[in-house]
């Protein structure tokens, strides 16, 4: 099969390597035998993301976040159209903020997201830094990374991690984090997410084969140093978790 990615603002958006996570899943389906080509937006491009397999957008500063999101907004409709369709997509960080209703700053102003969800983020003036462990529903493994953000998110309905045994979640420690909806996955864990866990890489590629109505083959790559990164990173929290 042939799939396109868009991925938005990489030279805005790319704080802790989080492009990796588009990086991998590229490299994955290859590895399955597919061709994929990857369509780079900066702010005030013109873009068509009608039929498009995967949208991604990495992490930026609260700052940063910002500047997307007021170009982002006029991709709004199209963007809600497309996760209501089933495409697969993936928010990373702070780029998380922009699929909700609002972000309000420490100072108490907002700006908008493009309301595909419900959810809410406000800035605090501390940050909340720490490792996180949880789980997810979509598989049995753990979800390992890290947590390097001001923002509290509220009114989130589907978490993607559905428990967090250690560290912090959307709005308070051990809560839920991160949302996921049809096939739009997004997750304030950085590392980043899809190379760190290897499980959650191909939970996305699944929802990019399940857009085209299609399965992943049985047989599947295996990324022995990522599996091994990953044993040694989730044995590490669980210690830590079941001190």
């Amino acid at each position: 099969m042939e799939f396109r990615f868009i991925h938005f603002y990489p030279d805005l958006m790319s704080l802790y390597g989080s492009y990796g996570s588009a990086a991998v899943l590229r490299r994955y389906l290859e590895q399955l035998g597919n061709t994929v080509t990857a369509e780079a937006v900066r702010p005030g491009e013109a873009a068509d993301i009608s039929g498009a397999d995967f949208l991604f957008m990495g992490a930026g500063t609260e700052r940063q976040a910002r500047a997307a999101a007021e170009d982002f907004a006029r991709f709004g409709q199209e963007v809600r159209a497309a996760a209501a369709d089933g495409t697969a997509m993936l928010f990373a960080g702070t780029a998380m903020d922009l699929l909700g209703e609002k972000v309000t700053e420490a100072d108490g102003s907002a700006w908008a997201g493009i309301g595909l969800a419900g959810f809410s983020t406000a800035h605090g003036r501390g940050r909340i830094v720490e490792d996180v462990y949880g789980h997810t529903d979509l598989y049995p493994q753990a979800v390992v990374g890290f947590i390097n953000k001001c923002g509290i998110v509220t009114g989130v309905e589907t978490p993607l991690l559905t428990s967090v045994e250690f560290g912090f979640g959307n709005d308070r420690a051990r809560g839920p984090e991160g949302f996921h909806w049809n096939n739009v996955f997004a997750s304030q864990l950085t590392g980043p997410l899809l190379v760190k866990n290897p499980g959650m890489l191909e939970a996305v590629a699944a929802a990019v084969y399940a857009r085209r109505d299609a399965e992943l083959p049985e047989e599947r790559p295996a990324d022995s140093w990522a599996q091994r990164g990953y044993a040694v990173t989730e044995e590490q929290l669980r210690r830590r978790y079941e001190r």
